[in-house]
């Protein structure tokens, strides 16, 4: 089966409209884990410019920036195989394409508190997942919180953690449970 019913989303707090090396770097190591763990990607509220709206154009302009991921060749390989998508802020609701909205958030919410293995049997039993991060050092907001259906505390012990150390241990702890399924 692996995990790619598994999608990662990137939610930018950090700049509304600027795209800055952070963006850059984010996107571009979310690129190689979502190759490595075979799950897809998705970026809501990046600031592209037009002539980046589509994921293959995203990808090549951030792979032609950076050395993470070979040069970016994973992201480019994950954007050609059509698991990358891009999208504009929301607030009312993730696309349903997506599957289940899950916030990854250190202080997860006591009724929509999961673990990393009932995340595991909602794929498995259901449909996919949206795995969300916040890019920027205040996390998701609160907002955003409470229109995901669960909360994922990745660590199970309330360690914040800064985004992309985030994306290692949420595909990799994911990635380890893939072969129990």
């Amino acid at each position: 089966m692996g995990i790619r019913r598994i999608t990662l989303g990137i939610y930018n707090t950090y700049d509304p409209l600027k795209l800055r090396e952070p963006h850059r770097r984010s996107i571009a190591r979310a690129g190689a884990l979502c190759a490595a763990f075979e799950i897809n990607l998705a970026v809501f509220g990046f600031p592209f410019k037009i002539e980046l709206s589509t994921p293959m154009e995203m990808a090549d302009f951030v792979a032609k920036s950076t050395t993470i991921g070979q040069e970016g060749k994973y992201l480019l390989d994950i954007a050609a195989e059509g698991k990358v998508q891009i999208f504009d802020f929301v607030s009312r609701g993730f696309p349903p394409q997506l599957g289940i909205p899950i916030a990854t958030t250190c202080k997860p919410e006591i009724s929509k508190r999961t673990t990393p293995g009932e995340v595991m049997e909602i794929i498995r039993y259901k449909k996919g997942v949206l795995l969300l991060l916040g890019l920027g050092p205040r996390g998701l907001s609160d907002e955003l919180k409470k229109i995901c259906t669960y909360h994922l505390d990745i660590t199970g012990r309330g360690y914040s953690l800064e985004t992309c150390t985030a994306m290692g241990a949420i595909a990799g702890y994911l990635g380890a449970l893939r072969d129990r399924f």
